[in-house]
């Protein structure tokens, strides 16, 4: 029996059970594992490390957060498509991950459509454009003139090759001619810190664990990758104010391997929902500048993902990158 044909007997078993489980609201009943793909310190551990408290509160178990980084996300994301499809060990993600790594990779280890559950979307925005206090420069004018007199002698950080700070500099390298250096790491938390030591002169890095060194004045803000403005930072232009198109959001996302029952799906996603609503949820996200809280069923979460997918592979294309 193939791997495929073994998982959905085992969904269409624990479907069965989990519809009557549920129905008596006994899910959870045991610690979850909510699976983050990247390092500790970096805005998506950050806003993981906030759901898994908010969801153990309302759904009256631990939700343990298992940081797995390394191959731009794909490793800790193999580690939930191969779970057990019982709402036990769940995924959270941000975008690029999710909807880059199937259009740019040449092999992957899972299918990111066929092999996840998708359950609730959790906010959307944009990526800073963050250049070093050496740097003589303080718009995004200036940078791309700045660079472009130094073909080839300044370099930029990205949290992994074809993560989406690395694609988003790609494609405004394109638009101005500039000749970079990119240097991935395995997390934004690290690619920030030597953006701040000018170990590295620039790269976009998420709006969360940015923030206040961009206020402390040790990071200077040039541009916003998103299709707003920030509201914490509105003198910030996004990249398309300033004439470099680049309008795709970035969001963060809660999955569970395909097959997972129905019940325990809606039922993360109800909770998911509820949360969002909560005036504290509000004003934390607003501080961490989400654009906005889209309320979103599983079914309207799974049409976001295909559609940017789409967007994003059209932009890999244009860029014709293709990674090992």
């Amino acid at each position: 029996m193939t791997r495929l044909a073994r998982r959905t007997l085992l969904g269409a078993l624990l479907a069965t059970f989990f519809t009557l489980a549920t129905a008596q609201g006994s899910y959870p009943e045991r610690p979850v594992t909510l699976v983050v793909p990247t390092a500790p310190g970096g805005g998506t551990d950050t806003i993981a490390r906030y759901i898994a408290e908010r969801l153990g509160k309302a759904l009256k178990q631990p939700f343990i957060v298992d940081n797995k980084p390394g191959a731009n996300g794909i490793l800790g994301t193999d580690s939930v498509a191969r779970a057990q499809p019982d709402g036990y060990r769940l995924l959270f993600t941000y975008a690029a991950a999710q909807v880059v790594n199937p259009v740019i990779m040449k092999k992957m280890p899972y299918d990111a459509i066929k092999d996840f559950a998708p359950i609730a979307q959790i906010g959307r925005g944009g990526n800073l454009l963050l250049v070093s206090n050496e740097l003589p420069v303080k718009s995004l004018k200036e940078f791309v003139a700045y660079v472009k007199a130094r073909p080839d002698q300044l370099s930029y950080c990205s949290w992994g090759s074809g993560s989406g700070g690395h694609l988003t500099m790609e494609s405004l390298k394109k638009q101005a001619g500039l000749v970079m250096t990119h240097v991935a790491y395995k997390g934004s938390a690290p690619c920030v810190q030597d953006i701040v030591a000018g170990q590295v002169q620039a790269g976009f890095g998420d709006i969360s664990s940015t923030m206040e060194l961009v206020r402390a004045g040790k990071l200077r803000a040039l541009a916003t990758s998103g299709p707003a403005r920030v509201p914490r930072l509105p003198e910030v232009p996004t990249m398309t104010e300033a004439g470099y198109p680049f309008s795709t959001y970035s969001w963060y996302g809660l999955f569970a391997p395909a097959n997972t029952p129905r019940p325990v799906v809606q039922r993360l996603n109800a909770a998911v929902q509820e949360m969002l609503r909560e005036p504290a949820t509000v004003e934390r996200f607003r501080e961490l500048n989400f654009t906005d809280l889209p309320q979103t069923t599983p079914e309207q979460f799974g049409e976001t993902v295909r559609r940017d997918m789409a967007q994003w592979g059209e932009l890999v294309r244009s860029l014709d990158l293709k990674l090992e």
